[in-house]
């Protein structure tokens, strides 16, 4: 991927990545490691944890997601994230907004699918 189409995926990814954790976490509740490998198997490519740790404490400080230390079967305990009411209530007005937000963009698109070409 060239470097700029790399530095736009980072913007649009930092844009919603957000979002999509708290989806994952609506489905069901998962520990950091789980939570980038089912963001990266959706497509999103590679995802640090330097990136989504950051994310799940800022969104633990704001009361969307609790964690719980649980055992593990191979090596230390691990933090167990699951959302909240609060958490399901911000991520359905997410939802709502993004909707309208692609919508716009994909009608701005289509212009440029029906303007003649030089």
């Amino acid at each position: 991927m060239p470097a700029e189409d790399a530095e736009r995926h980072t913007q649009l990814l930092r844009g919603a990545l957000d979002m999509c954790l708290l989806a994952l976490l609506a489905a069901e509740p998962s520990h950091g490691y789980e939570l980038v490998r089912r963001v990266e198997a959706a497509g999103f490519g590679a995802v640090s944890y330097g990136t989504v740790y950051p994310l799940l404490t800022r969104m633990r400080r704001l009361g969307l997601v609790t964690d719980e230390q649980q055992a593990s079967p191979s090596g230390p305990p691990r933090k167990v994230y699951a959302l909240t009411a609060p958490g399901r209530a911000r991520l359905d007005a997410w939802q709502r907004q993004w909707t309208r937000f692609a919508g716009t963009v994909a009608a701005v698109l289509a212009i440029s699918d029906t303007s003649p070409r030089s």
